[in-house]
């Protein structure tokens, strides 16, 4: 029986039910996470003058045919600041109260590529919706301070499901806190109280502060032309590609539209009945983008038997004016969901490269 009797975010073994029933074709059960679907390319992919929307009933292929396109063998490199859209191997015939949306993974925000999801017949990026939704997907490609070398089979997003929006409330955020032990001082490794973080939009989001301490504050991207091939894991010397970012007397300086890898100073602790996601920060905190992936998996930071303190979040800052940035500074805004279950593997069960990031981490592709 693929519905889940709860409401929420959609957990792992129900994913791979949904595949097994033919809601989901063309998917790998091996590409299942704990609350998403990492989505897989294919090889038609084409380079395109600009990202569009289809119109309610309209295909992408329908669009594709009005547009100028040009075929993009992935034997080369996606160039630097050019567009491309990629068809991927999944499509979709969901049940009828069951939606998604969907998020760049962690390691294509942290290489800058700015991924999006394009879906038949749907004028929102990143949205499989209503209910019920059945068609392609296609996803939006633009590389934007290295180029970058993948291939088919590969995976730039993840798509997750939901039979209900369970996202709590500022008071369910409160009581959360205090039982669940959601947010962590990484150096006492206790956890903070509601009380304790004094920023709050009173939005149902918690607000998270720059990390400016560490002997290691960050990245910033230097674009060029050597590209970057996601396969190889390790392959690539972080020197030739970042450089560190230095405080000058205490401050962080911030580049209008260079590319960070920076840290948020307190640690997140997702218990494997929720799930994360990072929120857009408002001009209230300045003009700057603050993560480009953004989804946290149930079970981050949790531990073995929940016995973790919690993880930081790693941010990838696009700053849209010159900023001054200082330690503590409010930077990123997270917002918790309820899962349909426990998935059957947490986060911190998986092999991943970021289990074990105490800062700003780069890519798994780079060795610093």
């Amino acid at each position: 029986m693929f519905a889940p009797k709860k409401k929420g975010a959609i957990a792992s073994q129900t994913i791979t039910e949904m595949i097994r029933s033919g809601f989901i074709l063309g998917a790998e059960e091996h590409n299942v996470r704990p609350a998403s679907l990492d989505l897989s390319l294919s090889d038609e992919v084409y380079a395109v003058g600009g990202v569009f929307q289809p119109k309610p009933g309209e295909t992408v292929r329908e669009v594709l045919d009005l547009i100028e396109k040009e075929p993009h063998n992935l034997s080369k490199p996606l160039r630097r600041e050019q567009m491309y859209i990629a068809r991927l191997n999944e499509t979709l015939a969901l049940p009828e109260s069951v939606y998604g949306f969907c998020n760049p993974k962690s390691t294509t925000g942290r290489l800058d590529i700015h991924a999006r999801l394009i879906a038949d017949g749907v004028p929102r990026y990143d949205s499989v919706t209503p209910s019920g939704w059945a068609g392609e997907l296609w996803v939006s490609i633009v590389p934007k301070t290295f180029p970058i070398k993948t291939e088919a089979g590969q995976s730039l997003n993840q798509l997750r499901f939901f039979n209900a929006d369970t996202r709590l409330d500022q008071l369910e955020l409160e009581m959360a806190m205090k039982r669940d032990e959601l947010i962590w001082n990484p150096e006492s490794k206790q956890p903070y109280s509601y009380e304790e973080l004094l920023v709050r939009d009173n939005d149902d989001s918690l607000i998270l502060s720059l990390d400016g301490m560490n002997d290691l504050i960050g990245y910033r991207g230097i674009a060029g032309d050597e590209p970057i091939d996601l396969a190889k894991i390790g392959g690539y010397s972080a020197a030739d590609f970042f450089e560190p970012v230095e405080k000058d007397n205490g401050y962080i300086y911030l580049k209008q539209n260079e590319f960070y890898i920076l840290s948020t100073r307190e640690g997140v602790k997702v218990q494997p009945n929720l799930a994360c996601e990072m929120a857009p920060m408002d001009e209230r905190s300045g003009e700057f983008r603050s993560h480009y992936a953004g989804f946290i998996d149930p079970g981050w930071g949790y531990g073995k038997d929940g016995a973790g303190h919690g993880r930081p979040l790693t941010l990838e800052v696009r700053p849209f004016e010159d900023l001054v940035a200082r330690d503590g500074q409010p930077i990123a805004k997270i917002r918790f969901e309820r899962v349909t279950e426990v998935p059957d593997q947490n986060y911190d069960e998986m092999d991943s490269n970021y289990t074990v990031q105490t800062g700003p981490r780069l890519a798994k592709q780079f060795v610093v």
